[in-house]
């Protein structure tokens, strides 16, 4: 295991501000290349999307970016003509780019170019009869509904 040398701003060197930071820092040791936070998307392959007990039949994910669970909270999905998600919650919000085709969410047709916001606990489905590519992100698990 590598070792990690740590300098304490002065200003934090109480004993309560010295455990914050050395518990921030040592658990969030920061990369300093950017490299280190480009996903190439082109060369993650699309995978089915599978969640216990709902269809997404015609639904493929490439995942971006993972909370500290491994929960994918930035992530691309692909419909494919037709496919769709059932009517969910999300407690946290979320936010959509439509990257290509178009979908409809509760009634309204978004799309290539288009973006959404849904505040927290909004409520909604979505379908696509072209097939689209969005990108979204979802902070938190969505609720089935």
């Amino acid at each position: 295991m590598d070792s990690v040398e740590f300098s304490i701003p002065k200003f934090w060197q109480s004993s309560h501000f010295c455990f914050i930071y050395l518990s921030l820092t040592k658990s969030n040791i920061m990369k300093t290349k950017i490299q280190d936070y480009i996903m190439k998307t082109d060369s993650i392959d699309w995978k089915p999307l599978q969640e216990s007990g709902i269809n997404t039949a015609g639904i493929s994910i490439k995942p971006l970016r993972f909370d500290p669970d491994g929960r994918p909270t930035s992530f691309l999905l692909k419909f494919e003509k037709g496919a769709s998600y059932p009517y969910h919650n999300h407690p946290a919000g979320e936010e959509l780019l439509v990257l290509e085709g178009s979908c409809i969410i509760e009634g309204a047709t978004l799309k290539q170019g288009d973006y959404l916001y849904t505040p927290p606990n909004f409520k909604h489905g979505v379908i696509s009869k072209t097939g689209c590519v969005l990108y979204f992100i979802v902070p938190e698990e969505v609720e089935i509904l």
